[in-house]
């Protein structure tokens, strides 16, 4: 895994480093305390990812004891449940049917549920890193960081959290593999640490490539089309509801507005540092019908909320 120094994380949590950050306009937002009504005898770990339910409910997957939590939108804790079912929680997402998915990076799989939380099916085993290979009838995953359901309900899955086995698996809906493209390295349709992975309503497939400072875009075959650079670490891609794309870039904690086109940045919000609003590492969000946003920040251990001005 890459690792970072103590020095420069601690600066990361300190000050906004000016080398990291896009140069873009303000993107009218600003944070606010987020509200969440945590009971004193549950604790929340580091958010790793959030997502908001059909149901206006607020979903934070963290890394604590209770690794599912679920809030109303004005802030009422309704329940938890996962415990004991993840070793190091990273992505979530939500399908059109409400089902959640899950990645456990140090587990090595990811989970579907339905809303109520049960388990409806889980690729990979628990516990066992490797590759899938149906010749070898080897089902396994090696560090899932992220997943989307695209436009055909496929399963597109990335693994690698900083192992030498990046790449962009594609399941169909029952979890059967259709193809799997990627490496290690810098070049087109090579990975270092690919993050996180949306998938537009063309079948267009965007991964976050943290390491190499970059996003690639694919179809939905893995045919590299191009890519955007960033001087930050690409950590959090996310489609909003309007279908416009954000990316959040990690250590620099800068909340991003791309244009689709060209993915220069169009507007930004948020810097590194302790103060409310300010982020250790910026890594997944939701904008709820409000217009809202909601970011995990998993090296600062809170959850973050941005309203429009």
């Amino acid at each position: 895994m890459r690792l970072i120094s103590i020095f420069l994380l601690l600066q990361r949590l300190t000050a906004p480093d000016p080398a990291q950050m896009e140069n873009a306009p303000d993107l009218g937002y600003r944070p606010v305390p987020h509200g969440m009504q945590i009971p004193a005898d549950l604790e929340m770990g580091a958010p790793s990812s959030v997502d908001w339910t059909a149901e206006n409910t607020l979903l934070v997957f963290n890394r604590g004891p209770n690794p599912l939590m679920e809030f109303e939108a004005d802030g009422t804790f309704v329940r938890s449940w996962g415990q004991g079912l993840y070793d190091r929680p990273h992505g979530m997402r939500l399908d059109s049917s409400g089902n959640i998915w899950t990645t456990d990076v140090r587990g090595h799989t990811v989970t579907k549920m339905n809303p109520a939380g049960e388990v409806l099916m889980t690729l990979g085993v628990r516990g066992q890193p490797g590759e899938w290979n149906d010749a070898t009838n080897t089902y396994l995953l090696e560090e899932p960081t992220d997943l989307y359901i695209g436009p055909r309900d496929e399963i597109f899955v990335i693994v690698s959290h900083g192992r030498p086995v990046p790449r962009v698996l594609r399941f169909d809906s029952t979890g059967k593999l259709i193809t799997q493209w990627g490496r290690q390295g810098s070049g087109p349709g090579e990975f270092d640490t690919p993050h996180s992975i949306v998938v537009d309503d063309q079948g267009m497939v965007y991964v976050a490539d943290r390491a190499n400072h970059r996003v690639q875009i694919f179809d939905s075959d893995g045919t590299y089309i191009k890519e955007w650079a960033y001087k930050g670490w690409p950590c959090g891609l996310y489609i909003a509801p309007d279908r416009r794309l954000f990316l959040l870039s990690g250590f620099s904690g800068e909340i991003l507005l791309l244009d689709k086109e060209t993915g220069k940045a169009l507007g930004a919000n948020g810097q590194a540092g302790p103060g409310l609003g300010e982020f250790g590492e910026a890594h997944y969000m939701v904008m709820n019908p409000q217009g809202d946003l909601y970011i995990a920040d998993t090296v600062s251990s809170r959850l973050h909320k941005f309203v429009k001005e």
